[in-house]
């Protein structure tokens, strides 16, 4: 079984941090659909946004999420830490799948090497965000330290 920590101590600096992914996520998305407006929807051309390459399925994809990871932040506790620990491992997936098919017809998303490494940094953020997001009661806190320092 996972261990995540409970009450983390940097747990408002991790929310933070995601929120912030998350905002870069949806802004991107966002300005990725107004620049790719009237595009067929796996648009392959030559759009540009925040530095990242866009086509109107890729912003969409991105803005869904980037607003799930929002969500999860603005709502905290336990639902930030199941949300983004979920979606720090979709956000990695998509990422390599990305990666596999860069050069190739699939790239549906019309993705860079770019788009795949900073995809790759914001779902490392969000996930880690999301392990270390997990809350409880005081005394359930005191006992998993008590535990940690006390071995069976």
């Amino acid at each position: 079984m996972a261990h995540y920590p409970l009450n983390h101590h940097l747990r408002p600096a991790y929310r933070a941090l995601a929120g912030a992914a998350g905002a870069f996520l949806a802004l991107f998305g966002v300005l990725g659909i107004a620049a790719t407006w009237g595009d067929p929807f796996f648009h392959r051309g030559h759009d540009w946004v925040l530095g990242l390459r866009a086509n109107p399925a890729g912003a969409w994809l991105a803005t869904l999420i980037g607003l799930g990871i929002l969500a999860a932040v603005l709502l905290g506790g336990n639902v930030h830490h199941h949300l983004n620990v979920a979606l720090g491992w979709v956000l990695l997936g998509v990422a390599m799948v990305l990666l596999a098919f860069l050069q190739t017809d699939a790239n549906i998303l019309d993705a860079s090497m770019v788009n795949v490494i900073v995809l790759t940094l914001i779902g490392l953020v969000v996930l880690t965000a999301g392990l270390y997001g997990k809350v409880g009661s005081a005394e359930a806190s005191r006992a998993e330290t008590a535990e940690a320092h006390n071995p069976v």
